[in-house]
């Protein structure tokens, strides 16, 4: 139902009151389009125009657990209750990437994209991408035949523009941070290349009021946030705070806490990090091109294989049933050296296969063979060349130390990683010199036996195919029976080890003595182990920048919010709470760092009617969190608070920071004998309101917030814009900061979407109106 707000003076007009599907769970606005991502409680995803209009909807499966969008609007992140994290495409929910970066539930997703300001003429060093420059474009995976009709031309199009999302070269500089309900915080660059890995369990805390806390145990992660510079994370989360020193040694307290993370070589190697990701992706990229590639032709070749033991099956049957003791190999040959023919075998070639039989087998295992000559000629080998060029240009980077050694990227692992490349190109040359005769074979094996059938069917031999009788000996001894390349391409069997002459032996190692590669064991691996090898080698090497990330990433400040309660056993799991970022407009450049003078943070979140605080039942603002970090060295504190005690017959639903410093707040009346139990939409100004510093205390109460007991102000709806909801509403409260709008979940599952930025030109006329009336 849709809502004419044209009453004056009643502010966020009311686009929308629309039935949900379902109840809502997560929802998120995209940051560049009037388009609204929505979970439901049975995990299904869906996407809805700003007028409502429903896009698509998915089903991953498995439980969402968290969302969010890509900084430009074109992906969007879901993280799953198995610790996967998934990438689909905007236009139709196209799975684009999924990705295991956790051992359990990822419960917030922060996609953050390098904002390009307060970098160091150090840092401007523009790296290219010089594959485009010998290579043609990347190669796709190979279609299944059959699977795909239509135009082609329209197909190819399309992958192309879905393989741009993903593609690295187009994309700023961002990074996806994902926690897990274990306390685990990944970050990932492009969302694809895993690059910093942490616990808040393990972290070793700073100084709280001249006591060390040592760590957080059993913590549950609710919000993080990277700030718009990448060097800080903020992270709300619960827990108890273990002291091993001080007043408080051996002493645990639990409650809810805010952590800054130090992120800042992000930003100090943002340009030699994006070179490595920019190339480690498109090499991920490429290991899956070849992955898949070589499922299609296990496929292919397992199917024409079938289709001719299942003719050939016969044969044995009609042997054991005519009391012949013999195989059908020897059957054969006897047939091949001019002996009477066996009744099986006259059967088996006139009645059980046939011409019509023969002829489909045939051009099975011809299309079969065609096939796999075209995917590694045009998706593999390709591939693999690419590869191998983009390992040369991180061999390169990795001699480079002063700058990539501090990142992680070992010049060792990069050799070793590169001559893997050329170990598998080289089993691709050698696989393609046994495919080539496998096939020739049946084929000559075939002609051989169409000739056999047109002999005993009395018909003309003339213009038949020729064969070559001894390669017919050859197939009957050891490929009848027998599949070299199947063998080569089944990855569970990869351990397979392959028997190579002397000769090549030999001067395999005359190759090792004359430098290039030093393993001479790559000949007796199959293709598929090969290419397992290589991925190993891959991993190994892009796992040490991920080890050496890691270790830079520390806990900065620790800044206690609230106590929970001892007595009760169970803490409600949901705490509203927002963290946001904004540029100051005028920045004390003398109490901040230069590359980040303009950054400021501020989080939000209540203080619930069940805290143990002495300020419980009260909305707190925090801000210069980050500041106080740096600041804290010089003898003094930026950190400032503002609590705001809410009236008993409201409760806090939900919250969310917005843009020039406001707070949108999703707000229940209680059900009383004179009250319905509505709700109110409210918009808070707090760039104005008194904000208090918090002063370091030597006692041993850690809570600072309860010193600001005396100075609670009233939560008033007279100075702020509110709107009454004529029902009850449930988080979550979804706000689009770049679009203006807000949408609010009904408990009777409706969705109502407000515009929240009053029209100027409305505001223009109603200030005339005023003046006229004066």
């Amino acid at each position: 139902m849709e809502t004419d707000d044209s009453t004056r003076g009643v502010p966020f007009q009311l686009q929308f009151d629309k039935p949900a599907p379902s109840q809502i769970k997560l929802a998120e606005w995209n940051p560049e389009k009037d388009l609204l991502a929505m979970v439901t409680d049975d995990s299904k995803i869906i996407l809805h125009r700003f007028n409502w209009q429903r896009l698509w909807t998915i089903s991953p499966g498995k439980s969402v657990s968290s969302l969010c969008w890509r900084p430009d609007g074109k992906v969007i992140a879901v993280g799953l209750e198995d610790g996967t994290i998934s990438l689909h495409d905007v236009e139709n929910g196209k799975l684009l990437r999924s990705m295991k970066s956790h051992n359990a539930a990822v419960v917030c997703l922060n996609w953050e994209e390098d904002d390009g300001h307060g970098q160091n003429d150090d840092c401007n060093i523009i790296y290219e991408d010089r594959t485009p420059r010998f290579f043609p474009p990347a190669p796709r995976v190979p279609r299944m035949p059959g699977v795909v009709s239509g135009d082609p031309t329209l197909v190819d199009n399309n992958e192309d523009s879905f393989h741009d999302l993903l593609h690295t070269s187009y994309q700023q500089f961002n990074i996806l941070c994902s926690a897990d309900n274990e306390g685990g915080v990944c970050f990932s660059i492009f969302g694809i290349f895993s690059i910093g890995k942490t616990n808040i369990h393990s972290l070793f805390l700073p100084v709280i009021d001249k006591q060390v806390a040592h760590c957080v145990q059993q913590a549950s992660i609710y919000k993080v946030a990277l700030s718009k510079d990448l060097c800080r994370l903020i992270i709300i989360c619960s827990g108890e705070l273990k002291f091993n020193r001080g007043n408080l040694a051996g002493h645990k307290t639990e409650g809810l806490h805010c952590l800054v993370l130090d992120t800042s070589i992000f930003r100090r190697r943002k340009k030699e990090l994006h070179q490595v990701a920019q190339q480690a992706s498109n090499i991920e990229d490429l290991t899956d091109v070849i992955r898949a590639s070589f499922s299609i032709m296990y496929k292919q070749w397992c199917d024409a294989m079938q289709t001719f033991h299942d003719k050939f099956h016969s044969l044995s049957t009609l042997i054991v049933s005519n009391g012949l003791d013999s195989s059908p190999q020897e059957e054969l040959l006897s047939l091949l050296g001019g002996a009477r023919t066996s009744p099986a075998v006259h059967q088996f070639l006139v009645n059980s296969l046939g011409e019509p039989g023969l002829k489909r087998v045939m051009k099975s295992v011809s299309s079969a063979g065609k096939e796999l000559q075209l995917i590694l000629l045009d998706h593999i080998q390709p591939a693999a060349e690419i590869i191998g060029f983009r390992m040369g240009e991180l061999r390169g980077l990795s001699r480079w130390r002063a700058r990539y050694g501090c990142i992680g990227l070992d010049e060792k692992l990069m050799d070793n990683a590169t001559e893997k490349v050329g170990m598998f190109i080289m089993q691709i040359v050698r696989f393609v010199q046994i495919l080539s005769p496998v096939v020739q074979q049946f084929s000559n094996f075939f002609n051989w036996l169409l000739k056999c059938i047109k002999i005993l069917m009395s018909e003309s031999i003339d213009q038949l195919p020729t064969y070559n009788s001894e390669l017919v000996v050859v197939f009957l001894k050891f490929l009848y029976d027998q599949d070299p390349v199947k063998l080569l391409l089944d990855q569970s069997v990869a351990d397979h080890y392959v028997q190579v002459d002397l000769d090549t032996t030999q001067r395999v190692e005359e190759l090792v003595k004359l430098g290039g590669f030093a393993d001479t064991e790559c000949l007796n691996r199959t293709l598929a182990k090969e290419f397992c090898v290589m991925e190993s080698s891959f991993r190994e090497a892009f796992d040490m920048p991920l080890k050496t990330i890691s270790k830079e990433i520390t806990c900065q400040q620790l800044l206690p919010l609230f106590p929970f309660p001892s007595s009760t056993p169970s803490i409600p799991s949901i705490v509203p709470a927002s963290i946001s970022f904004y540029r100051d407009a005028a920045p004390d450049v003398s109490a901040c760092d230069s590359s980040r003078e303009n950054v400021v943070d501020c989080i939000a979140f209540q203080i619930p009617e069940w805290s143990s605080s002495c300020v419980s039942n009260c909305i707190c603002i925090v801000r210069g969190i980050m500041d106080d970090v740096i600041n804290v060295r010089g003898g003094y504190s930026t950190l400032e608070a503002l609590l705001l005690s809410v009236s008993e017959d409201i409760s806090c639903v939900d919250l969310s920071l917005y843009k020039e410093r406001q707070l949108v707040m999703l707000l229940n009346e209680r059900v009383t004998s004179d009250r319905n139990g509505d709700a109110l939409l409210m918009i808070l100004q707090t760039a104005n309101l008194p904000f208090l510093s918090i002063s370091e205390s030597n006692g041993v109460n850690i809570w600072k917030l309860d010193q600001f007991q005396g100075s609670v102000l009233p939560l008033q709806m007279e100075t702020a814009k509110v709107r009454s909801i004529p029902h009850t509403v449930v988080p979550p409260l979804a706000v689009s900061s770049s679009r203006g709008v807000g949408c609010v979940f009904a408990a009777r599952k409706r969705a109502l979407v407000y515009i929240l930025e009053e029209d100027e030109e409305e505001e223009e006329e109603e200030e005339e109106e005023t003046s006229d009336m004066d």
